[in-house]
């Protein structure tokens, strides 16, 4: 579990996080939503430990971020694994490379233990192999968000972040990406936070629901409660669109 407890984070004037208080679940899809400027690519960041923060304490699993040693620090860098928004895979590597680039960085595997788990990995992101030596831009787009993911549990990780995994994605691809983070949160235990302004993976994968608003926790639920809700700031963001708004009056009435 990761725990944050009363964190704020300026920039010199802009107070961006006012004393956020949340706990992020094992083996749970944690999504944080909100609207541009909210604060939560911050939070997001803050949690990663790629700012240091004015206020509060981040743990995972009761270890105090800022408060370990290099070793102890090191130790929980290898229990991260992300996918970022872009992807961010290596042109000049292939696609094996690229998944077995943190095994050749942070593990003492063997070339063969290196290529078994890098061949799980991408079979399980369902990577057929004659795509292994193919370079990332001979890809679809979906296709190296599940590369992308491949890498990230490359590592056995405890903790998964993904930053807009749904960026650029056709609506169909998209769902396929939320399933897949889905299914391995669940299979592997994860503890999986999941940066994203998509509405389709708050009701799809949302095990674990925190809206953020101006800097500070608006609102935390389930998938299933989103709909339901009456909270002012989940139905000013939910139900801005006229197809959601229509959604929310059908359930009401049936």
């Amino acid at each position: 579990m990761i725990r944050v407890e009363g964190l704020h984070k300026s920039f010199g004037e802009q107070h961006v996080l006012r004393g956020i208080d949340v706990d992020f679940y094992e083996g749970q899809c944690n999504l944080i939503i909100g609207l541009s400027g909210s604060g939560k690519t911050v939070f997001l960041k803050s949690i990663l430990g790629l700012h240091f923060v004015d206020q509060g304490s981040i743990s995972f699993d009761g270890r105090i971020l800022g408060e370990m040693g290099k070793k102890e620090m090191k130790s929980l860098r290898q229990e991260m694994g992300m996918v970022f928004q872009g992807s961010a895979l290596f042109n000049s590597l292939s696609i094996e490379e690229n998944v077995r680039l943190p095994l050749d960085f942070f593990s003492d595997m063997t070339l063969e233990e290196k290529a078994e788990r890098v061949r799980f990995c991408l079979e399980r992101v369902r990577i057929e192999v004659d795509s292994f030596g193919k370079t990332p831009a001979e890809l679809s787009g979906g296709m190296q968000k599940r590369v992308a993911i491949a890498r990230a549990i490359v590592l056995n990780p405890k903790y998964l972040f993904c930053d807009e995994p749904n960026s650029g994605l056709d609506p169909e691809t998209a769902i396929v990406i939320d399933q897949l983070i889905h299914e391995i949160t669940h299979e592997f235990g994860m503890t999986t936070i999941i940066n994203t302004h998509d509405m389709n993976s708050v009701l799809e994968i949302g095990d674990h629901v925190v809206l953020m608003e101006q800097g500070k926790k608006a609102w935390e639920g389930r998938m299933d409660e989103v709909l339901n809700s009456d909270d002012t700031s989940v139905v000013d963001y939910v139900f801005r669109s006229n197809l959601f708004k229509k959604l929310r009056s059908a359930l009401r009435e049936s």
